[in-house]
């Protein structure tokens, strides 16, 4: 079987072929210009997927030494995600698909990133307790199979990696937040501040925006930034990062001890960073569970994982129409309806 995906829920184009159960093809191009705006401008993201993606499609073929009457599905994210960004990918798979009468599945994003860790040579076992960490949305599911998925808990507020983004604009860092905070927090002293980690009455809920407003109060108690050394910032940036990792990992330990699992998996933008993923390999050690954490490159936001994740759907009796529509949010109840 050979699958074509694309992604374009934001700022990055991706188009990936998987031929054979082989991943042939994954190519992202990054719209770096939003750096220069302090965060994703959804027009500009819309009009960017529009010049790249027919071209990127083609070096995606060439890649793979495949044409486009060799596709045997087509599958692209419908959501969640910027209307407009998501229009471009999902319809351009839709004139695909009904231009050379193949069958199409549109994938959930989040869905995506849930099974991005079968890219990988080690694969989750079901059930897996997954981990989702991204810019938009942080969530702790046990993962029963293909098509089961429930959910344990979610964030309130913020996710976590928009939390990272706005401690970073706080500190003058930029955007994306993400990568910057680590990088300034390996030289800072994680013991210097106290930010608080939030406890909620449903215990395997998250919430970012106390920690968030803690890092704005404690700037302001500064004098601002302007008054904050390189080396303030970089405890700054450490602290808040101990305290957010802190705040995932707690609910995973919770969640260990009620739910019976086979592995972890956390998925997502914000599993790239490098103490999340030391933490979390302590726990698994100390759980006996195998842990398994994508490659960076299937981190973020990429067509491989919603090729896999079209893939799965099909090959588990799933079918979608033309007719589809995109989804910008995450509906509330979507991992209790799941395929049943």
């Amino acid at each position: 079987m050979i699958v074509l995906g694309i992604e374009s829920s934001c700022d990055e184009t991706s188009v990936a072929v998987i031929k054979n159960n082989i991943l042939s093809a994954n190519l992202v191009s990054s719209q770096d210009f939003h750096k220069n705006y302090g965060g994703v401008v959804p027009e500009l993201s819309s009009r960017a997927h529009l010049q790249i993606i027919n071209p990127l499609t083609k070096e995606a073929l060439k890649k793979s030494d495949i044409e486009l009457k060799d596709i045997d599905l087509i599958a692209a994210t419908a959501g969640p995600g910027l209307i407009g960004a998501l229009l471009v990918g999902l319809t351009y798979a839709k004139g695909l698909a009904l231009g050379l009468n193949k069958p199409f599945i549109g994938v959930n994003h989040i869905e995506g990133h849930i099974f991005s860790g079968f890219l990988m040579q080690e694969k989750p076992e079901f059930p897996f307790l997954c981990l989702v960490v991204s810019g938009g949305h942080t969530l702790l599911l046990l993962v029963k199979d293909f098509t089961e998925i429930c959910k344990l808990g979610n964030t309130v507020d913020d996710a976590v990696g928009e939390s990272f983004d706005k401690a970073a604009k706080l500190l003058g860092f930029g955007y994306p937040g993400g990568p910057k905070i680590q990088s300034a927090a390996q030289f800072g002293d994680v013991k210097k501040i106290n930010f608080p980690v939030a406890e909620l009455k449903d215990k395997l809920n998250f919430s970012f925006s106390g920690l968030k407003t803690a890092v704005l109060r404690y700037v302001q108690a500064q004098g601002g930034i302007d008054k904050l050394t390189e080396e303030h910032k970089n405890d700054i940036a450490a602290c808040f990062q101990s305290a957010a990792v802190n705040a995932l990992t707690k609910n995973v330990k919770r969640a260990l001890e009620k739910y019976e699992v086979k592995s972890i998996s956390v998925v997502g933008g914000v599993a790239a960073n490098n103490h999340l993923k030391s933490e979390m390999k302590k726990i698994a050690e100390k759980n006996k569970k195998s842990l398994i954490v994508p490659d960076i490159q299937f981190c973020g936001d990429n067509a491989a994982m919603i090729a896999f994740r079209g893939k799965s759907l099909y090959e588990n009796g799933i079918r979608d129409t033309l007719s589809s529509k995109p989804f910008p949010a995450l509906n509330e109840n979507h991992f209790l309806e799941m395929y049943s």
